[in-house]
């Protein structure tokens, strides 16, 4: 597995969420230090070809009238999951308030609508997890805005009959958390991190941070805690998680106690239960939390996040997970993107070697400079009013 590109100039986000469909990354808002998330105003939406690595913006809609009430307000904390060639938005906040209406995004027609639901509609939240199987949207976990709590519970979309329902569970469900992550394999949720605390559901600012993994069965609605082997990694909130034949990995995230951030990458067999650390090549992303990885083919795709400044002092236990400072804030805002290949071809380490060496490309066939122009080209439309980093 290679990191093969590093590209700088992209969307400036944290807290972000994207999803894939076809070759395409649809991104959708976040947070970035600096900007005003008081402010009711229509979320943003990046888009990058990974063909080519380049992002697009897409222009923002009118933001008044009957388009008010089915264009998602600028958020932070949600998730997104594409089902089809539309891709379903749900959940997060902004300084406000949270918010708990579905919204969906047409990738033909880049239009939004708010589709109709039946059924008990889940609490607004921010901070949970959402992945799909068998045509359903499974919501867990997140940090509950009206009645402020975190939450354990499982919520259901489907999406044939767009009707949400609670799932009742057997078996002890992870514990009361936020920002964990959900990745689905088969018919299995398996959850993974995320900030708890001691006091259950309840924030007492006594943070706990579980390394276990569980997975609920879907079919049978029980929850399971497996017993794992090899380099469990250590417990962490806003990390990333994604999937790829048939195993789990996990990338970065942040842990409080400690006041550490990591760049590990961890693969999990759930055929096995056993954890490995896996060794990369190339050079890795710099420590992060709250970035996005998502899976194209044979490559994942590493954007945003957040981390320490060098140097900066170590942040307080029970700190919020977003630090909305100014311009001295202890933690900076990433724009950049990084690709990891798991099987890179004979062509692209080659590719590697000119880079790395600054070899003289103009003897190069074209359609290899044009790979090279690409892989070194950096983006432009970071958004960088009042960001810092």
């Amino acid at each position: 597995m290679y990191w093969t590109v590093h590209l700088e100039g992209g969307p400036r986000r944290v807290n972000h969420a994207a999803v894939v469909v076809g070759d395409k990354i649809y991104s959708f808002g976040g947070y970035c230090t600096g900007e005003n998330y008081h402010k009711r105003r229509p979320i943003d939406v990046h888009v990058l070809n990974t063909a080519n690595y380049r992002w697009t913006a897409l222009p923002l809609p009118e933001y008044g009238g009957d388009q008010f009430l089915s264009v998602p307000y600028q958020r932070y904390g949600h998730t997104a999951v594409a089902y089809e060639d539309k891709i379903y938005i749900w959940g997060g906040r902004n300084d406000e308030y949270a918010c708990n209406t579905l919204f969906c995004f047409d990738t033909v027609t880049l239009k939004w609508t708010c589709p109709e639901v039946t059924g008990p509609i889940p609490g607004a939240r921010d901070g949970h997890s959402a992945c799909i199987i068998d045509h359903c949207m499974y919501i867990f976990g997140g940090f509950e805005e009206y009645i402020d709590r975190f939450s354990q519970d499982v919520h259901a979309l489907d999406f044939r009959t767009m009707k949400w329902r609670f799932v009742y569970t057997r078996g002890d469900p992870p514990s009361y958390r936020d920002f964990h992550s959900a990745s689905a394999i088969g018919s299995n949720m398996y959850i993974f991190g995320g900030r708890g605390d001691l006091n259950g559901p309840f924030h007492s600012q006594e943070e706990h941070y579980c390394p276990d993994i569980m997975y609920l069965d879907t079919i049978t609605g029980r929850w399971h805690r497996p017993a794992t082997s090899g380099r469990v990694p250590v417990g962490r909130r806003s990390h990333s998680a994604f999937v790829h034949r048939e195993y789990l990995y996990v990338f970065g995230g942040y842990n409080g106690l400690w006041d550490e951030h990591y760049n590990d990458l961890h693969r999990f067999s759930p055929e096995r239960n056993e954890w490995e650390l896996v060794q990369t090549l190339g050079t890795s992303p710099s420590p992060r939390r709250r970035q996005s990885c998502l899976v194209v083919g044979e490559k994942v795709f590493l954007f945003g996040g957040t981390s320490p400044y060098p140097g900066a002092p170590p942040e307080v236990p029970g700190d919020d997970e977003l630090q909305i400072e100014g311009p001295d804030s202890k933690l900076m805002d990433h724009s950049d993107m990084h690709v990891l290949d798991f099987s890179p071809s004979l062509r692209m380490l080659c590719l590697q070697v000119v880079i790395h060496f600054k070899l003289d490309p103009s003897w190069l066939p074209e359609d290899l400079k044009w790979e090279l122009a690409i892989m070194t080209t950096n983006n432009s439309i970071s958004r960088s009013l009042n960001c810092t980093g």
